[in-house]
């Protein structure tokens, strides 16, 4: 009855996500290695609609990372006309896509851009953190802040890549 909006964040902000972020990353690398038992054990997930929920009434803007983190950082900082500063080492990365990947870097890549996650992104006020993390059967992780302008993982621009719908 009361949705979040993606055009509700403003700077000084935190920028948080739920769960974990590469699960389907490393399925769709494990079906490449003939592991399909694996990767469909990867694709089964509890949608975060109890997190939505228990999330909203703290979140300023708040959208599911089904086009992976970078477009979804992307996708809230055009409608809120924002900018997001994200920090790799706070990204919490799914256990599978640390095991299939090569190394930290193309864990991290994989886990920022391939998408279907379904995990979400959102902004809180700080003080809000708090309430909002008692409130989420699922854990919170607190990536980065909103900023002016400009989405940035580490002090360097984040490409906007990940799904595109169509064209």
């Amino acid at each position: 009855d009361d949705p979040v909006h993606r055009d509700g964040a403003s700077p000084g902000e935190a920028v948080c996500v739920t769960g974990t972020l590469g699960r389907t990353a490393a399925a769709l690398r494990l079906f490449e290695e003939d592991a399909s038992e694996r990767g469909n054990e990867l694709f089964r997930f509890e949608p975060r609609v109890a997190a939505g929920r228990a999330i909203a009434p703290h979140a300023t803007a708040m959208m599911d990372s089904s086009d992976g983190l970078a477009r979804s950082l992307h996708q809230l900082g055009e409608a809120s006309d924002c900018g997001f500063t994200i920090e790799s080492d706070r990204i919490p990365l799914n256990d599978a896509v640390t095991d299939v990947a090569g190394d930290a870097e193309e864990a991290l890549d994989l886990a920022t851009t391939v998408g279907e996650d379904f995990e979400l992104v959102f902004t809180i006020p700080e003080d809000a953190l708090v309430d909002a993390r008692a409130s989420s059967a699922v854990p919170i992780t607190r990536v980065g802040s909103v900023s002016d302008a400009g989405v940035h993982l580490d002090g360097e621009t984040l490409a906007d890549r990940g799904y595109s719908h169509g064209g």
